[in-house]
């Protein structure tokens, strides 16, 4: 049970990170869905917004420390604090 929880899911604009998202918005949690292609980001978010899910976009690379911030920031900021992470995003390499 996920409801009145906030969560964010990175990776979240294909496979496991969208079927994640959409699991977490529907069980209840308010989700903030983070990747790097903006345009798949905004098509998952209107498909939770559509379903009456709470969602805010953050599009970014994990890579980059500013876009943790900008997650977390986005979390507080619209939904009051932050329950869980499901850190599906990742790099590979040295």
């Amino acid at each position: 049970m996920l409801e009145g929880k906030v969560a964010i899911v990175t990776g979240a604009s294909s496979g496991i990170g969208r079927a994640t998202a959409l699991l977490f918005a529907r069980e209840g949690a308010a989700v903030v869905v983070n990747a790097r292609g903006e345009e798949a980001l905004n098509s998952l978010a209107a498909e939770i917004e559509a379903n009456r899910g709470k969602v805010v976009a953050v599009a970014g690379d994990v890579g980059n420390e500013d876009t943790h911030k900008r997650m977390v920031d986005a979390a507080i900021n619209q939904f009051g604090g932050l329950d869980l992470a499901f850190n599906n995003a990742g790099a590979v390499g040295p």
